[in-house]
């Protein structure tokens, strides 16, 4: 029941993933206007990304598509993304559509728009592309949530015969045969329905040779072939598995452990740990986190299997094994676990402050009551293994003990007395001594029922444990989609798309101290620099009186310079365009935070200097 309202809610409910890779930053700017038309379109994310066959799609001021190359990394850096636009654009507003694939496999996609000589209104509706397809969304959400509960189920359920030992394994066939089946489905699953999700289109498109040739030659697809050529080898491993010797265990043991290694790696190499910082401590990390996983959850339901069928003579031995390597797995989860968490979070801030941070809290409520569960499990062992040890030690006390009275008087003859003629006396074998041996005899049929009762005790607490392991696994997949907080953190270091520059308008208060006729001494000067980077920068500067209404000035004089580097001053060159100030090339070469100086004159006598820092970005 759990599971069918799991695939529901993941199937119908499906948002749009947030993916890792977030956009930091564009050239041209989101709603810059160039006096030149550049040659090329290019992004910087926070991570690397991939590319699709359709990931630039750019719209004249016209609306119409237009033609661009195909798109590629610039200068080789694999956080990028560039396509080369035509020799001549007409001037207007354009409008950029974009697309990529985030290093740990989840589709990214936004807009911005940039002006050639000016901005142009744009009514008409342009088609940028699809998004999200929310049938293909869910499905391959819930292909993931299967492929997490397979993969634990399979890695556990191994671990559990392996290392716990239990005498009869033949609870736990179905349940290995019936992993695997569902990590191969779904699998397969997923890398039918890559292409659609790259691309936001329906599920239809996932039966596109083309589109799955593309698959197949990027690491998402390439980790899912990885996973296939591992489920091949591990079902001879189970069929080796399923006649094994004694003496062959260490050997299993190693090819097992290998296995889920190899397993947890077609994970981590396509997921969270690929992209960001320290990359190969992350996916060590990774591994172990996903194998110690598999080994305490699905441990769990191999033991909630084995409870079910076992003598309590043989639980005995089997559980307290299983408590000993999930305290193990649990203490590699802690380590990793805070490890991840401090890499995706970045801050403490972000743990209440991002989806990523909230839905972390979630788990970590989720995996705190899974550990409550787990330690009421554990007293539960403690009862069920304490009459199994008491037994072992009172075995030898009474080995040597007479069964009874008359059993060892019997050879000394017929009688009591021992004389030939005198009959047997027929009380001898109702002597108290004697009846009270066949209670003793009887004590561990009466103290069954306590041993069922704990028996059943463990195996509620353990199923509460499944449950709620199930709940952190939702959780898990819900977090792989969620942007982390450190990538949200380096994104918002960037203006916001569809944002000016935070220096490109820059407002100037003056006061000459005098008035020339109807002209007050005082008002404002508003600067606009674009687009306030490194090379020539339009400028224009509008003067304001104090009713805030708009003035003419006899001049306007704007210099820079960039104290830390001895550069300037560097005029700009303002001449009156009628109205306003205006310079449309102002040579500015080096990133740093310039001093501007705007020299208001209002009279052949008055006139005011203001100084203003700004910062010109690479």
């Amino acid at each position: 029941m759990l599971l069918g309202t799991v695939l529901v809610l993941l199937l119908f409910s499906a948002a749009p993933a947030s993916a890792h890779a977030a956009l930091r930053g564009t050239d041209p700017d989101d709603g810059s206007v160039v006096q030149r038309a550049p040659r090329h379109l290019t992004l910087t994310f926070t991570e690397s990304v991939g590319l699709l066959d359709d990931s630039f799609r750019v719209f004249g001021p016209d609306q119409r598509r237009v033609p661009t190359g195909e798109a590629q990394h610039a200068d080789g850096r694999s956080d990028t993304a560039r396509v080369g636009l035509p020799g001549k654009l007409a001037q207007g507003t354009y409008t950029v559509a974009w697309r990529v694939v985030s290093a740990d496999s989840h589709p990214v996609s936004g807009a911005f728009t940039f002006s050639v000589g000016k901005r142009s209104a744009t009514t008409a509706q342009i088609d940028t592309g699809p998004d999200e397809d929310p049938l293909t969304g869910g499905l391959h959400d819930a292909a993931r949530y299967l492929a997490y509960l397979a993969a634990a189920l399979l890695v556990g359920t191994v671990a559990f015969a392996l290392l716990c030992r239990p005498a009869d394994t033949s609870p736990l066939r179905r349940p290995l045969v019936a992993a695997w089946w569902t990590l191969l489905g779904s699998t397969v699953a997923l890398l039918m329905l890559r292409a659609p999700y790259e691309t936001g289109a329906g599920p239809a498109a996932a039966f596109d040779l083309s589109a799955l040739e593309r698959t197949l030659a990027g690491r998402p697809g390439l980790a899912l072939l990885a996973r296939l050529a591992v489920l091949l080898l591990t079902a001879a491993f189970l069929l080796r598995l399923s006649r094994r010797r004694d003496h062959q265990e260490p050997v299993m043991r190693a090819v097992g452990a290998t296995l889920a290694v190899a397993l947890a790696l077609t994970w981590a190499a396509a997921e969270h740990a690929s992209a960001g910082i320290q990359v190969p401590v992350a996916m060590t990390s990774s591994v172990l986190h996903l194998v110690a996983t598999g080994v305490w959850l699905g441990g769990l339901v191999a033991l909630l299997l084995t409870l079910r069928r076992a003598s309590v003579g043989a639980l005995a031995e089997v559980v307290p094994r299983f408590s000993r390597i999930a305290f193990a797995s649990v203490t590699v989860l802690a380590v990793t676990g805070l490890y991840q968490s401090w890499r995706g979070l970045g801050s403490l801030a972000a743990l209440t402050g991002t989806s990523y941070g909230r839905l972390l809290l979630a788990k970590l409520l989720a995996v705190t009551a899974l550990l409550l569960a787990a330690g009421y499990s554990r007293r539960w062992t403690a009862r069920l293994a304490a009459p199994a040890a008491t037994a072992r030690t009172a075995v030898p006390e009474r080995v040597p003990q007479p069964v009874g009275v008359g059993a060892s008087a019997q050879p000394e003859g017929p009688g009591e007395s021992g004389q030939p003629g005198e009959p047997q006396k027929p009380e001898a074998p109702e002597a108290p001594e004697d009846r009270q041996e066949p209670s003793r005899a009887a004590e561990p049929a009466s103290g069954s029922g306590d041993e069922d009762t704990r028996r059943r005790g463990l195996r509620r607490s353990v199923l509460v444990e499944v449950v709620v392991a199930a709940v952190v696994l939702l959780i898990t997949t819900l977090l792989t989609a969620t942007l982390p907080g450190r990538a949200q953190a380096e994104a918002a270091q960037r203006p916001p798309a569809g944002a000016l520059p935070p220096t490109t308008l820059v407002t100037v208060p003056f006061d000459t101290g005098g008035s020339t006729g109807t002209l007050s001494g005082r008002g404002t000067v508003q600067v606009t620099l674009d687009p306030a980077r490194v090379g020539d920068n339009g400028v224009q500067a509008v003067v304001y009186g104090a009713d805030k209404g708009l003035v003419v000035v006899p001049e306007v004089r704007i210099t820079f310079t960039l104290p830390s580097r001895e550069v300037g001053p560097i005029d700009a060159g303002l001449a009156d365009a009628g109205g306003y100030w205006s310079a449309n090339s102002v040579n500015l070469p080096l990133a740093g935070t310039w001093t501007m100086k705007t020299t208001v004159r209002v009279s052949d006598v008055d006139q005011v200097t203001v100084s203003k820092q700004v910062r010109i970005v690479p």
